[in-house]
């Protein structure tokens, strides 16, 4: 039996790295699980049968959205740094974006604060606070476990163990992130700008 010739010139195809595929797995799973509550959020608008109804006590949270979508560039200048084997402008840039998360985080916080104890909508208060708590819930709670991702990153980091050779592993992480800002489009345009 004769060999099969390769064509001069023909790269050779290589398998997916299992990071990137163990990711994108995820990112998809997750997608589901978000569409079924955005969904959800979607159908049950204007549904509530007692106050306080959106338009009464959501205010659009420009300042939390221009630092969550910014985290989306500074992960992406980190990934950029780490490639080129700088890795002081890697930590910096990664460090910023855990800032900007952060932020974000805190803003629900206060947002979740002011609805709750002033404008007394709760989790059971009516349909609407049901279906507001839960996807926007969602979402924190993944922007939370992105933070403690990103904090572990950044301890390595500082302490000389992430390394040029890791930027695949780098890369990998950050799409998670980019997923969670992505998500939080639809998220913000659904809850704050249809529902309202």
């Amino acid at each position: 039996m004769s060999a099969i010739p390769v064509s001069v010139g023909m790269e050779r195809w290589e398998l997916p790295s299992r990071g990137r595929v163990a990711m994108l797995s995820l990112i998809t799973g997750e997608s589901a699980i978000f569409t079924i509550f955005v969904v959800a959020y979607i159908y049950y608008i204007g549904n509530s049968l007692t106050p306080p109804y959106p338009a009464q006590v959501l205010e659009i949270p420009f300042f939390n959205t221009v630092c969550l979508l910014s985290s989306s560039v500074t992960i992406w200048l980190a990934e950029r740094q780490i490639e080129r084997g700088k890795m002081r402008a890697f930590a910096a840039w990664w460090a910023l974006t855990i800032v900007l998360g952060a932020i974000f985080i805190g803003g629900t916080a206060m947002e979740w604060h002011k609805l709750i104890y002033i404008d007394g909508l709760t989790i059971r208060t009516n349909l609407f606070g049901t279906t507001f708590y839960s996807l926007v819930g969602l979402h924190a709670t993944h922007v939370g476990v992105g933070l403690i991702g990103l904090l572990t990153i950044l301890l390595f980091t500082l302490t000389g163990h992430v390394r040029v050779e890791h930027s695949e592993r780098i890369q990998v992480f950050a799409l998670y992130w980019h997923f969670v800002d992505a998500v939080w489009v639809v998220v913000f345009t659904v809850v704050y700008i249809v529902g309202r």
